[in-house]
């Protein structure tokens, strides 16, 4: 009977239930659970509950930026044991993270140890490591202690924890985050501080601003191995609707070695590539033959910097092996950006205003709040202060009162029905010691009182005016910025199938250099102006050290500049592809930038103001010459139609090659010289225009088989000099009207005596005073000299010796620098190289050897 009542009383208990109702209950409760307490980031400081519990945790222990570390294994098990019940490895990987430079565009966690490597090797076991929290880290909890936030129990209700970090810092968009919950999943790229600052300041200051405003400001994702975005298209989708693709790119450069060898040189590899796991998996691809031409990859990465080398067979070209590496291996890779953070609770998809708008209303809530403890403290703190004053100004009476006491009670109790007191101001009276009744204390005592009501006053007029308190939001940023801005580490680079690129960038002015082996940048005009720095000391680029900057131009961000390689092709380029670069930054080479053909190289360029326009196009002229001696006339309306892959601008002969290609309005004058020491000068009227593919006309006959024209110049001033150099180093100026007119397809006039003594001449420049000279020998030795220091002198004289030469020595090339970019070209003065060649060449000419005349 006993055994039958248990039976019935243990089936009592058991409730039938629905097997799919609880499987979709229970479920639906992990689920909230994963999305709300652990995969997730909260949309006001960014962190998922095991990133905050790890900085919170690490507060706890007192682990300041300006204190010693601390073994990882006590941080962990602070965090374990206070507030994260889980397993030790998902709060020691948390806090790995948080510390690597590749991961997190800017760390929280200062690690002392082995924290891994962007190789993939991992970090050492927890026993072994030792971390405090970075200074940005103490900003996210700056001021947790002022009632800013809520705190809520944890898992076993013995502490409080915060639900939020107050956060200085827009972390969200500044470090970014992934996590994958149960049915959805986030990515949010990482973007630089200053950019989402000043982004966050512009919506503070018009809450209208529009996206697009926006990107003014954040030019798009910022990672932390830097590397390149291509293309615009992906971060404009994920700014308007929280979704996007961009496609990531390796830094890589082409480098030609002194043997004509080619190699790519990577220096920056995409956000989240395990840098070894791609060389393997390249190197797999070169031996199953998937890749050619190459035939050695290295790692030559070290604690200055990555540097990956590719080695191209002599046979390859490097620009396609490029292609292919961009196309079989991580070197380019996609991020998918997919906005889904927790707003009050919920998951929800962001675009780029949602995110600033929701850290400003938490920055604006901390700052109530804030305020409110604050004004709390100073009011109880005056409400006691305002006691001890009462208490000051009867002394006499409150001694007798407290003397004639029997016990502390009836002092206290007698204090606040004689006085009026409060009996926290009573208790603090009785509480007072002896020499807070000297004079001194006592107007100790009134300062701070005064003080203390302005600190009153203040704190309550922020909580009567936002504009006050949206002010506040805007000098913290403006403190965040000034601390821990930095520059971009991540380029960005038009791609083909952008759409309305034009639109999203000003079309502002910027210097454009051009270094003399081919290294090109741009960069803002006002980072010139503002330096406040004159004549040559001033660096404009820290190039090679035999290179120096032969070209520096002003022109704006929608023109388009066009570079005409020795093979007669013809290339186009916004001038807001070209990279941008600070100004002591080197550029990037242009055979890097255009789909140049193996062998060929770029020899001349002209900027362009636009295609559009079919005025500008048919009044306007590129006029070439090549090596033998034509020349080529052609509307720049033939140039209007832009193909990536360029085209052909001038149909090159056997054993000829491009030499020169400048803008003409069809009215300049022509000068052209030989070799041979021979010039002609013609009126640009006298050759017709003609189409693309033609071959142009004779421009100057050639003096026999060895002779070859040197250069061309394109006049319009006529207060232009034209200055010629020869291979021993002799030349001079010379007025233009010294050469006259005559029609072209001539043999020209001599324009400076050549001799053995002088050599055949090697350049042809058109000068005017202030502008300068770069010559550079064979020898490597770079040598610049002031066109102000040779005097104009007549045509058919042998010159003077502009530099002294060795035996053996003669000139490689002669490069102007004009005198409108002077102030912000490098000093080459202490360079190597250039050692011992700094005295005046004008003082060599003038003490050496006298001008040298022959009759002609």
């Amino acid at each position: 009977m006993a055994e039958e009542e248990n039976n019935e009383n243990n089936n009592s208990k058991i409730i039938p239930i629905n097997i799919e109702e609880e499987m979709k209950s229970a479920y639906i409760d992990y689920s909230m659970s994963v999305i709300v307490s652990r995969a997730l980031p909260d949309v006001r400081d960014g962190l998922k509950p095991v990133h905050r519990r790890v900085l919170y945790g690490m507060l706890d222990l007192g682990l300041a930026s300006n204190k010693p570390h601390k073994k990882s294994a006590r941080i962990v098990g602070e965090v374990l044991g206070k507030y994260h019940p889980h397993g030790d490895s998902s709060v020691y990987d948390s806090m790995v993270r948080m510390a690597q430079d590749w991961s997190l565009r800017y760390p929280f966690v200062d690690g002392q140890g082995n924290f891994g490597s962007i190789d993939g090797d991992s970090p050492a076991a927890m026993r072994y490591t030792e971390a405090r929290l970075r200074k940005i880290a103490e900003e996210m909890l700056a001021d947790i202690n002022k009632d800013t936030i809520d705190f809520q129990l944890n898992f076993d209700d013995s502490l409080e924890e915060p639900t939020v970090l107050p956060s200085k810092i827009p972390n969200l968009l500044v470090n970014g985050a992934s996590g994958i919950a149960v049915g959805m999943a986030t990515n949010m790229a990482p973007h630089n501080l200053s950019e989402v600052i000043d982004a966050t300041v512009a919506y503070i200051d018009n809450r209208e601003i529009t996206i697009s405003e926006m990107m003014q400001h954040i030019k798009g994702p910022d990672f932390p191995t830097g590397a390149t975005i291509y293309g615009f298209d992906g971060i404009k989708d994920a700014f308007e609707t929280g979704r996007g693709r961009i496609v990531m790119r390796a830094n890589a450069e082409i480098e030609t070695l002194d043997n004509g060898r080619e190699r790519i040189i990577v220096s920056a590899i995409p956000y989240q590539i395990n840098k070894a796991l791609m060389i393997e998996r390249t190197a797999e691809l070169i031996n199953e033959k998937k890749l050619e031409g190459i035939s050695d990859l290295r790692d030559e990465s070290d604690r200055d910097g990555m540097r990956i080398v590719y080695e191209v067979k002599r046979e390859a070209n490097a620009s396609i092996v490029l292609n292919n590496l961009f196309k079989y291996t991580a070197l380019q890779t996609s991020f998918s950006i997919n906005n889904i953070a927790l707003v009050k609770g919920r998951p929800m998809m962001l675009n780029l205003k949602d995110l600033i708008h929701h850290f400003v209303e938490h920055r604006h809530e901390v700052i109530v709040r804030r305020t409110k403890f604050e004004l709390s403290e100073a009011e109880k703190r005056a409400h006691i202060l305002e006691g001890l004053l009462i208490a000051l100004d009867h002394l006499d009476e409150v001694i007798n009162l407290i003397r004639s006491s029997a016990t502390p009670e009836d002092a206290r109790e007698g204090l606040m029905s004689q006085f009026g007191l409060s009996d926290i101001q009573a208790r603090a009276i009785l509480d007072m010691t002896l020499r807070r009744l000297t004079g001194l204390e006592r107007d100790k005592i009134k300062e701070e009182y005064a003080e203390l009501m302005k600190t009153i006053e203040r704190l309550r007029s922020i909580l009567a005016d936002e504009g006050l308190r949206m002010q506040i939001i805007k000098d913290e940023l403006a403190e965040m910025k000034e601390k821990y801005g930095d520059e971009r580490k991540t380029m960005i680079v038009h791609a083909e199938g952008d759409i309305n690129i034009e639109d999203m960038i000003e079309n502002e002015d910027v210097v454009i250099t051009i270094s003399h082996l081919g290294y090109i940048k741009r960069t803002k005009l006002t980072e010139y102006r503002k330096q406040g720095r004159g004549g040559r000391g001033s660096m404009g680029g820290s190039t090679r050290e035999e290179d120096f900057i032969e070209h520096l131009f002003i022109a704006q961000m929608h023109n388009y500049m066009l570079f005409f390689t020795e093979q007669g092709r013809c290339f186009w380029l916004k001038v807001y592809n070209i990279p941008e670069g600070s100004r002591t930054s080197k550029g990037r080479a242009m055979q890097n930038l255009i789909q140049i053909e193996g062998g060929d190289k770029v020899k001349a360029f002209v900027t362009i103001k636009t295609l559009n326009d079919p005025a500008y196009l048919e009044n306007n002229f590129i006029i070439m010459c090549t090596q033998k001696g034509t020349i080529k006339k052609t509307s720049l309306e033939a140039y209007s139609r832009v193909r990536v892959s360029g085209i052909n601008a001038i149909t090159i002969n056997e054993g000829d090659q491009l030499l020169e290609a400048r803008l003409t309005t069809g009215t300049s004058e022509i000068l052209m010289a030989l070799k041979s020491g021979r010039a002609i000068r013609f009126n640009e009227s006298t050759v017709r225009p003609m189409g693309r593919t033609a071959a142009g006309v004779r421009g100057i006959t050639l003096n026999g088989v060895s002779d070859e024209v040197i250069g061309m110049i394109a006049v319009d001033d006529q207060e232009t000099n034209v200055l010629v150099v020869s291979e021993k180093g002799y030349g001079k100026r010379s007025d233009i009207d010294e050469y006259r007119v005559t029609n072209r397809g001539g043999k020209g006039v001599k324009t400076i005596n050549i001799t053995e003594k002088t050599g055949n001449l090697i350049a042809i420049k058109d000068v005017k005073e202030g502008d300068d000279l770069m010559i550079i020998n064979k020898s490597g030795i770079t040598i610049r000299i002031g066109v102000d220091e040779l005097r104009v002198m007549g045509r058919a004289t042998q010159g003077v010796r502009l530099i002294k030469l060795n035996e053996e020595d003669e000139i490689a090339s002669v490069a102007k620098i004009d005198d409108a970019g002077e102030d912000e070209l490098e000093n080459l003065e202490g360079v190597e190289g250039t050692e011992g060649t700094t005295n005046s060449p004008g003082e060599d000419a003038a003490s050496t050897d006298a001008p040298e005349t022959t009759e002609n």
